[in-house]
C-alpha cells in the first residue's frame, strides 16, 4: 500500500509539473510574438468602424495620416500614468493622428475622465472590445503606430513614456517616411 501511494504521489507531482510547463510555454507562445518583431509589423493594420453617437469612426478615413493608436481605460492604472505624456506629445506632434480606443464599460466614467484630464485628441468608447481584439490585444495599454499606407510599423505594450526620445525619434521617422 504504502508503495502504490509513493507511486501515485510521484505521477501526480510529475503531472503537476507537466501541467505547469505547457501553461507556461501557451501563455509564453500566446502573450507575445515570438522572433524579434511582433508578427503584425508590416500587416496592413485590421479595418475598424465603431459609431459614436451620431458619429461614425472608421481606421480607413486616416488613411494617408500617421496614426497612433492607442487601448485604454479609465479605470486602468498604467493607462492612466501614461495618458499626461500622451497628451504632452499629441500637443508636441500635432501631424500625427492619436485615435484612443476606450474599453469602459460605463459611459459616465469615460466622460468624466476626459473632461478631468483635459483630452483633447479623438477618443472613442468600444465596451465591447472588438476593435481591440482584432489587433489580437489581450491587456492594456497598447498602442500601434499605422503608417501613411495603412500598415503597422511599430507596437507599444504596456505603459509608456512618450516623452522618451527614442519613442519620439521613432514617431518622427514615421511621420517624415514617404511611401
Amino acid at each position: 500500500m504504502e508503495r502504490w501511494q509513493k507511486s501515485r504521489d510521484g505521477k501526480f507531482r510529475r503531472s503537476v509539473v507537466l501541467a505547469i510547463l505547457a501553461v507556461a510555454c501557451l501563455a509564453g507562445g500566446a502573450g507575445c510574438n515570438r522572433g524579434q518583431l511582433p508578427r503584425e509589423l508590416g500587416e496592413v493594420a485590421p479595418a475598424f468602424t465603431i459609431h459614436k453617437g451620431a458619429q461614425t469612426i472608421s481606421l480607413k478615413q486616416y488613411r494617408g495620416q500617421v496614426v497612433l493608436l492607442t487601448f485604454w481605460a479609465s479605470w486602468c492604472a498604467p493607462c492612466v500614468e501614461e495618458f499626461p505624456s500622451l497628451l504632452a506629445l499629441h500637443h508636441r506632434l500635432p501631424q500625427m493622428q492619436i485615435l484612443g480606443v476606450s474599453i469602459d464599460q460605463d459611459p459616465q466614467a469615460y466622460r468624466n475622465f476626459l473632461l478631468a484630464n483635459h483630452v483633447d485628441f479623438l477618443t472613442i468608447r468600444d465596451p465591447s472590445q472588438d476593435v481591440m481584439h482584432r489587433y489580437g490585444t489581450v491587456q492594456i495599454p497598447e498602442a500601434y503606430v499605422i503608417d501613411r499606407s495603412g500598415h503597422i510599423v511599430r507596437k507599444y505594450v504596456s505603459a509608456q513614456d512618450w516623452n522618451d526620445p527614442e519613442i519620439f525619434q521613432t514617431l518622427s521617422a514615421a511621420l517624415n517616411a514617404t511611401h
